[in-house]
């Protein structure tokens, strides 16, 4: 951050998608992170490149909101350079429960702006009664050419040296701390069922050999997956998401259809399907790890995992195909249309739609109601406190 850059005195009127802050200067929006809706921030600008929009770093808090508080990660507080100011936890320096009101707000807009009107955003729940730390069973590390391990700064590849990680479990932290001699590239730190924590170095340029088989639960069921494979990172995030997607589902399971679990990782979804009575369950997931161990996961069901791109998959197949039920958990992407536009063809009894990202949940609910589905019942969850993102469980009916 260079002097000629312009300072500003900013009123905070809102927050953004993606955790910045949203202020104005002469009818241009100015996205600042660092900051508290009603707030009043000196910023200087970093980005002037755009007609329609600014980006700035909060110096100095001048007029500080009732709901700001010391960040719970030092190194991420704004006493210290933006460029010096850890990644990760971007509204940390905000009271847990107005968190959770500015994550709704969030939602509502994006509900507004791509689904259309008349849904109304649910309250974002807790799901423990902590403080919101102590969470993170994976950490990502990363490593410089000089051998420095720690977080990103925020908004940038440059690797800060931190003496807390608050954010991630004990263990985690502990086995981070203890880290030595790693070469350049990135360390990944996983703290599966069993407690003990994995370290799993990425180096620049190496291949990502075999990895150790490890469990999670969730439901009181063993789901088997690599180390570094994909798992929800809160210790509560799994049990939540499948009582949530089982309520929802609840009485509109039969018995004789095949259901559907796209995007379905280990298993995770198509278990909660056969638990609520489901006994042709087809799960599909693009990583071939992840799938050879759903087939595993779910002998207990009458499952077939398919190694497939959901979209792909779902172009295959045959015309006049029917479903009971689909359950589509997708990347921070979505679904997308064509995807949507194929689970329609389909002709589901159902459809439940976990997601991680409120602006792509609402772009495709508003291709589904485009298509005469609507929103029946809505949640949303807290899985990751101090952090902008949070999950929402949907449930569609004709």
């Amino acid at each position: 951050m260079t002097s000629s850059q312009p300072t500003l005195d900013l009123d905070i009127i809102g927050i953004a998608h993606g955790g910045t802050f949203i202020a104005r200067h002469e009818g241009r929006v100015v996205f600042v992170p660092d900051a508290v809706p009603g707030e009043r921030v000196r910023a200087q600008i970093t980005d002037a490149s755009k007609d329609s929009f600014w980006r700035a770093e909060t110096l100095e808090v001048l007029d500080a909101s009732p709901h700001r508080r010391a960040h719970v990660w030092a190194e991420a507080d704004v006493s210290r350079a933006p460029e010096d100011r850890v990644g990760g936890g971007d509204l940390g320096h905000i009271a847990l429960d107005h968190q959770r009101v500015l994550k709704r707000q969030v939602l509502q807009e994006a509900l507004d702006k791509f689904a259309g009107a008349g849904i109304d955003a649910p309250e974002v729940q807790a799901v423990d009664a902590g403080d919101g730390t102590g969470w993170r069973t994976r950490v990502s590390l990363h490593v410089d050419a000089d051998g420095r391990v720690g977080p990103y700064a925020a908004r940038s590849h440059r690797v800060i040296d931190v003496a807390t990680l608050p954010l991630a479990r004990p263990a985690v932290a502990d086995a981070a701390f203890a880290l030595r001699a790693q070469k350049p590239g990135r360390v990944d730190l996983v703290e599966p069922g069993d407690g003990r924590v994995r370290v799993l170095p990425r180096p620049e340029g190496g291949r990502r050999g075999k990895q150790e088989s490890v469990y999670e639960t969730a439901g009181g069921r063993r789901f088997a997956l690599d180390a570094g494979g994909f798992w929800q990172v809160h210790p509560h995030a799994a049990d939540t998401l499948h009582q949530a997607v089982g309520d929802a589902l609840a009485g509109r399971v039969d018995a004789d259809a095949t259901h559907f679990d796209l995007y379905g990782g280990v298993g995770l979804f198509a278990a909660t399907l056969g638990e609520q009575g489901a006994s042709d369950i087809v799960t599909v997931e693009s990583d071939r790890r992840a799938t050879e161990h759903a087939q595993q996961n779910l002998a207990a069901f009458d499952a077939q995992a398919v190694t497939a791109r959901v979209d792909r998959f779902l172009a295959g197949l045959p015309e006049g195909t029917r479903a009971g039920a689909v359950v589509l958990d997708p990347p921070r992407a979505g679904a997308g249309r064509g995807v949507v536009e194929s689970i329609h063809a389909l002709d589901p009894e159902a459809i439940v739609y976990v997601a991680c990202d409120p602006v792509a949940l609402a772009r495709d609910l508003g291709t589904f109601r485009g298509l005469g589905w609507g929103v029946t019942s809505l949640q949303a969850f807290d899985l990751f406190p101090h952090s902008h993102h949070f999950e929402a469980v949907a449930l569609l009916s004709r």
